[in-house]
């Protein structure tokens, strides 16, 4: 998709960089007298090096789709458990665990359990714990992932419910779940009901995100979110490429008009300061402000 994307972008005659964390370096500590770009995007897998960079760039008051901090804010699960829980959205129980030999202290009462890394991506690592005694089991599987998430399971049909949302653009689709691989699911776009819209609606305005995607299922009490994440594959939405690309293009145009605002705002509030202060040299009787000089400045 990112790859698929760019192309797309330079075929419409747009400059296109593509920098790979993992294999260039940047020189970061410059980023904002350097500005050759009007957005910076990531795709890149949770825990990669990307984020840092991303996060470098929002420092120097360049455009990052989707937002820096967002972006942060749901690659650690845990975070976003944490907020989707506050903000009332309909989010499992979550428990955090530094190790696995933790998870036996989470009741007896909230089995089945969901257990997954903090950091997890594609349903990588995430496993089914019906009674206690299973956690041995996954033990060994779990040493090198890192941080864990347990939550009560939450009964459903066996398939993933998958919206992404493109600026509010947003198509729901079926996939297989990482909890239920023997169940035949082949991945398709089905109905986007009133209630999944205002659900992808409510993720994206608490997280901040625009270009996303939330899994969802369907439980015995309505639909439970059960993952978020920036910057998805979009499979299943057609045009995807196109429709992504435009948005990109769009959250661009608006970033380069709002940096554009502030850097004129900044000249006229420093020409102004300048004005202010041959004035005061020249009539030391005239007050001045007692606000010092930038005080406020964007």
């Amino acid at each position: 998709m990112p790859l698929s994307v760019a192309r797309r972008l330079a075929e419409w005659n747009h400059h296109i960089d593509v920098f790979e964390p993992g294999r260039s370096i940047a020189r970061v500590s410059d980023l904002a007298r350097q500005a050759p770009h009007d957005a910076w995007v990531l795709k890149t897998v949770s825990g990669g090096p990307g984020l840092s960079v991303l996060e470098a760039v929002a420092a120097s008051g360049l455009t990052t789709i989707n937002d820096a901090r967002a972006i942060r804010l749901v690659r650690d699960k845990a975070v976003a458990a944490a907020i989707a829980r506050r903000a009332g959205l309909s989010f499992p129980l979550t428990y955090f665990a530094a190790a696995p030999t933790l998870l036996n202290q989470i009741p007896d009462e909230h089995y089945p359990l969901v257990v997954k890394p903090t950091g997890g991506n594609s349903g990588r690592a995430v496993h089914l714990v019906t009674r206690p005694a299973e956690l041995s089991d996954i033990a060994e599987s779990l040493a090198g992932e890192g941080f864990l998430l347990a939550q009560p399971y939450v009964v459903n049909s066996g398939v993933d419910v998958k919206v992404y949302n493109i600026g509010g653009d947003m198509h729901a689709t079926i996939h297989r779940s990482p909890l239920h691989p023997g169940v035949p699911v082949r991945g398709h776009q089905t109905a986007l009901t009133a209630e999944l819209a205002r659900v992808t609606t409510a993720v994206g305005e608490v997280f901040g995100l625009d270009l996303y995607g939330v899994d969802l299922v369907e439980g015995p009490d309505g639909w439970v979110v059960v993952d978020v994440n920036d910057f998805p594959s979009f499979r299943c939405v057609p045009d995807a490429v196109e429709r992504v690309a435009r948005r990109i293009l769009r959250l661009a145009a608006v970033g380069r008009t709002e940096r554009e605002e502030r850097a004129a705002l900044l000249s006229t509030r420093l020409a102004e300061d300048d004005r202010g202060g041959a004035l005061a040299g020249r009539s030391p009787g005239v007050p001045t402000a007692d606000e010092p000089m930038g005080a406020g400045l964007p």
